[in-house]
Parts: C-alpha cells; sequence; structure tokens
C-alpha cells in the first residue's frame, strides 16, 4: 500500500484547543492520485500545465484538442494538475481505427516520480486493442520504447519566416469553400488512412486559413494553417506532390506575416530542402512511433505534415 503523505493546518479556537496547536492531515501519495477525463473547463490548468513545463501556453491548440479528442489528467492537492495527456480517436465512432496521443505532460515538481508512465499505461488499457500513435521528443521517447511502442518515421519541425521565391508555380490553389467539404473529407480519409471528420470539420473555425489544389477542377490537396502564440502552423498538408505541397504553403504564407511553423515526414526530403531555402530553418526532429501496428495507415507519399504532431 502507498504511504501517504502529510500536511499540517493550524487549527485555533475550537472544542478548548489553543490556537496554536496543529493537527495532521493525510493527503493522497501520487500514486493515489485518480485520473480522470479533463474537458473544457481544465483549459486553464493545462495551459498553467504546459508553460510550467517551458512550453507555450498554447491555449488555442488545447481547446481544440480536448473538444475533438478526450484529454486525462491527474489534479494536484495543492491546485492545478499534476499530468495530463490527449487522446484524439479515428475511424467509426466506438471502434477506433487508430488512436494519436498528445500533450503527455508532468509537472516540473512532479517529474521523474513515474507520474508519466502510469498516465500512460492508464491511456493503453482503456484504447483496448485500438492501434496507437505519437510523435516522441528525445526526451520523452525512452519511455515510450519502455511501454512497448516502436520508431516508424521522424518528423522534422521547421520555424521561420517564409520567403517567395523561384519560378512561378503551375498548380493552381483557392480558398477553400463549404462545397469543398465533402471532397476534401474523401480525400484526407483515402490519405490518413481513416476518417478525420471530426478533425477536417473543425478546421474551419480552429484555422485562420484553409486552402485546396485544384487540376482540371478535381482537388489534389488542401493544407490549412492555424494560429499558435505568434507563429501560424501549417497543418494537416495533403498533396498529391512536392510541387502540390509547395504551391499550398506558398499561399499560406502569402497570407500571413507570422512566422511559420510545420512539421514536416523526414520522407520528403525535397519539400524540407525547399522550404530552408525560403527562410524555415529546423528547430528539432521528433520520433514517430506506433504501438499494436508496424507502420502508419494511408499513402505517407502524399501525408507531408499532420494538424499537429499532439494528433497525430
Amino acid at each position: 500500500m502507498a504511504k501517504s503523505s502529510y500536511v499540517s493546518l493550524e487549527i485555533g479556537g475550537r472544542q478548548g484547543l489553543p490556537s496554536d496547536s496543529l493537527t495532521r492531515v493525510p493527503t493522497p501519495s501520487l500514486a493515489e492520485l485518480p485520473i480522470r477525463r479533463l474537458t473544457l473547463r481544465d483549459l486553464t490548468a493545462c495551459a498553467d500545465l504546459s508553460e510550467n513545463r517551458g512550453w507555450p501556453r498554447e491555449e488555442h491548440k488545447w481547446s481544440f484538442l480536448l473538444t475533438a479528442g478526450r484529454g486525462y489528467g491527474i489534479d494536484d492537492p495543492q491546485g492545478g494538475l499534476v499530468a495530463a495527456c490527449v487522446v484524439t480517436e479515428y475511424g467509426p465512432q466506438g471502434r477506433p481505427a487508430l488512436a494519436a496521443i498528445g500533450m503527455v505532460l508532468v509537472a516540473e515538481q512532479h517529474a521523474r516520480q513515474g507520474i508519466g508512465r502510469r498516465l500512460m499505461r492508464h491511456v493503453i488499457s482503456s484504447m483496448g486493442i485500438t492501434p496507437l500513435t505519437l510523435h516522441a521528443t528525445p526526451y520523452g521517447r525512452p519511455l515510450y520504447e519502455e511501454l512497448g511502442f516502436k520508431v516508424t518515421g521522424q518528423a522534422e519541425m521547421l520555424l521561420g519566416h517564409f520567403t517567395a521565391g523561384g519560378p512561378e508555380s503551375r498548380v493552381a490553389t483557392r480558398a477553400a469553400t463549404a462545397e469543398d467539404l465533402p471532397t476534401i473529407l474523401r480525400l484526407d480519409e483515402e490519405v490518413f488512412g481513416a476518417d478525420r471528420t471530426h478533425i477536417i470539420t473543425r478546421l474551419p473555425a480552429f484555422a485562420d486559413q484553409l486552402c485546396v489544389a485544384e487540376e482540371d477542377g478535381r482537388l489534389i490537396g488542401y493544407a490549412a494553417a492555424w494560429p499558435n502564440m505568434h507563429t501560424h502552423v501549417v497543418g494537416p498538408l495533403i498533396a498529391r506532390d512536392t510541387e502540390t505541397a509547395q504551391a499550398l504553403i506558398t499561399t499560406l504564407a502569402a497570407h500571413t506575416d507570422r512566422p511559420l511553423r510545420t512539421d514536416i515526414d523526414v520522407r520528403h526530403t525535397e519539400l524540407l530542402a525547399w522550404a530552408k531555402e525560403r527562410g524555415l530553418a529546423s528547430v528539432v526532429f521528433n520520433s514517430v512511433m506506433t504501438y499494436g501496428i508496424t507502420e502508419l495507415p494511408g499513402d505517407g507519399s502524399r501525408r507531408f505534415a499532420p494538424v499537429t504532431v499532439a494528433a497525430g
């Protein structure tokens, strides 16, 4: 049985006790604190936890993830959260084909005490036989490997002010309309390998820009740029080929003064080199990991960047 820790509370003026009397009130140990579902009411606490670990607060992203996915957290008896994460499911409701785990955070003062491991084991158990995926930082990768996740890919985060250049693209792009949504959904499921309707239908409200690429009236790609603190994040980025991906990024960049950030699958070497030539610099490499499957479903040749690494 886990031991309890104690805090001292000063009680005075009751039942004849002197004002300086102390009573010891037990508080649960970290191992005893329950894991619960998070909701939008926990948005500020989630943002505080991000800030505690030196991440941006990212309230806009947290709000998106908490509504499109399921949050899990552990409350700190002293206030705030000890730990949190979000799980986003894809595929038929009740029978997901894939689930992405993201925003796995443990407060600095509670780090290296097994809390992250306990939270991840809870999530893995709750998902049953559903295949899982996540993007792991170099710091988090050892824990995920210990839990049975395997590295199946890698993404390179790029950040910077985009500078247009080179020959004019032959790919036609335009702002997406409501009439494009059914076609975007069909293309996205084909490329991603699972239904993401609950994610894609939220993009018009979540993103500042949503554009499509066409050829002969046929949709061959789409991309969004959504606000995250002082940047615009490009994602998702689905495209027939590198030239189409370049045209979509160029279109999004032309309508913002903010730095662009995106996470490109490292297999797309041509797009990475092109983006770096236009001002985006490498920030970090994250490992794409899976649990229960040996590789991600869908068509990786047309999947250039995720909505966010937290949601796959």
